[in-house]
C-alpha cells in the first residue's frame, strides 16, 4: 500500500506546488477562497470587559511599576479571538491607562494617532504640542499622529482612561516611528483651550494653516457633546439602528476628528431595542451611562453581552449589532470606518 507521501510524490499538481514553494512562490488557487471570500470573516471575537473586574488589576499595576519604568502604565485589551496580538479588534489597539497622583508620563510622540476617552479622575491633564487639556469623565481627547504629548496627575486620586490607537494600520503599512522628547517636558506655549477658541468654534483665523493630519481642537468635552446629543434627541427623529448618534468631527474639514478612526457618541432611550446594524468597520464601545444588552453576531453564533457603566466591548467586522437599553444609555464608540471610507471599501447593512 502506498503512503500519503508517495501519493503526493506521484501527484503532478502537488509536485508542482512543491516546486513553487521551493522558489518562494505560492499558487493563488491554494488560498484564493480565503482571501476572496463572499463576505468578511473577522478573526476577532465579540467580547465584553467588565470595568468593575478590571479596575483592581489596573490599580494593582500602580504598585508594581512606575510610569518612569513603564513609560505608559497601560493594560492592553486582548481580544480572545486574536491571542498574542495585543489588539481589541483587527484594526484597533485599545488599553486602559492609569496615572496616579503626582505622577508624570514623559513626553514622546509616534506615528500612530491616539484618542483618550476619560473613565474617571480629575485634576489630570494631557498636553498635546505644548497645550494642556484637563481630563474629565466622558471627555474625548485626540493625540494626532506625530504630536508631542505627555500626561500629569496634579490631583489626589487616580485618573483612568481608554486609549485607542490605529497601530495595526500603521504597522501593516510599515510606517511606525516613535521618539522621546530630549527634555523633561515639552514647553507649554499656549493657554488651556487655545485650540478650541482658534479652530473649534466654527470661526477660523483668516490665515489659518492646518498642521498635517492633526485635528485642531484636540479636546471634545463631554458636557458639550451630551448637550448637543440631548438636543438631537428632543428635536429629531430616532434612527432605528442607532437611536440618536453623532460623529465627532474636525471643524476645519468636516471630516473625522482622527483621519483613521471614526468616533461617535450615541444615546439609546430606555426600553428601546435598535434594529440590527452591520458594518465592515470593527469597533470598540464603552458605556458612559446606563445599563443594557448588546447582541453581536448571527443565529446560533450570536453573543449577548450585558453591560453596565464603564464596561467596554469589541464589535468585530461584519457582525450584526443590536442594542437594548434597560436604562437610558449613552455610548461612546471608536471604529475603523474613517480609514475604510478613505479607501472606498466601507459598507453597512441595515436590517430594517
Amino acid at each position: 500500500m502506498s503512503t500519503s507521501r508517495e501519493q503526493a510524490a506521484n501527484d503532478p499538481l502537488q509536485r508542482y506546488e512543491q516546486r513553487a514553494a521551493d522558489a518562494h512562490l505560492t499558487p493563488l488557487w491554494t488560498f484564493f477562497k480565503d482571501w476572496f471570500s463572499a463576505e468578511p470573516h473577522s478573526g476577532a471575537a465579540a467580547h465584553l470587559w467588565h470595568y468593575d473586574s478590571l479596575r483592581p488589576l489596573i490599580m494593582d499595576a500602580a504598585g508594581v511599576i512606575t510610569t518612569a519604568n513603564a513609560e505608559r502604565r497601560v493594560l492592553a485589551l486582548e481580544n480572545p479571538g486574536l491571542p498574542g496580538q495585543h489588539l481589541a479588534t483587527d484594526a484597533l489597539y485599545a488599553g486602559l491607562q492609569v496615572i496616579m497622583p503626582g505622577e508624570f508620563a514623559p513626553t514622546h510622540r509616534h506615528t500612530a494617532a491616539a484618542l483618550r476617552f476619560i473613565i474617571e479622575g480629575a485634576d489630570t491633564y494631557t498636553a498635546v504640542a505644548g497645550e494642556r487639556c484637563y481630563m474629565r469623565p466622558g471627555d474625548f481627547i485626540v493625540t494626532p499622529a506625530w504630536a508631542w504629548h505627555e500626561h500629569r496627575n496634579e490631583g489626589n486620586a487616580p485618573t483612568i482612561w481608554v486609549d485607542v490607537l490605529d497601530v495595526p494600520i500603521v504597522r501593516l503599512l510599515g510606517a511606525g516611528f516613535s521618539e522621546h522628547y530630549p527634555e523633561a517636558a515639552f514647553p507649554v506655549e499656549a493657554p488651556a483651550g487655545d485650540r478650541d477658541y482658534r479652530d473649534g468654534r466654527t470661526l477660523l483665523p483668516v490665515d489659518h494653516q492646518r498642521d498635517g493630519g492633526a485635528a485642531p481642537p484636540f479636546s471634545y468635552p463631554y458636557e458639550q457633546a451630551y448637550e448637543t446629543l440631548d438636543h438631537l434627541r428632543r428635536h429629531s427623529d430616532l434612527d432605528e439602528c442607532h437611536g440618536f448618534k453623532m460623529e465627532y468631527t474636525d471643524p476645519t474639514t468636516g471630516g473625522p476628528a482622527i483621519p483613521t478612526i471614526s468616533t461617535f457618541l450615541q444615546l439609546v432611550p430606555r426600553g428601546f431595542t435598535t434594529a440590527a446594524y452591520t458594518t465592515t468597520a470593527s469597533g470598540l464601545m464603552t458605556a458612559v451611562a446606563g445599563r443594557g444588552r448588546v447582541t453581536i453576531g448571527r443565529g446560533a453564533a450570536a453573543r449577548e453581552l450585558i453591560f453596565s457603566p464603564k464596561d467596554l466591548w469589541a464589535v468585530p467586522s461584519w457582525q450584526p449589532l443590536t442594542i437594548t437599553a434597560d436604562e437610558e444609555c449613552v455610548l461612546f464608540s471608536a471604529s475603523s470606518e474613517a480609514v475604510q471610507r478613505k479607501l472606498g471599501i466601507w459598507r453597512e447593512q441595515r436590517d430594517r
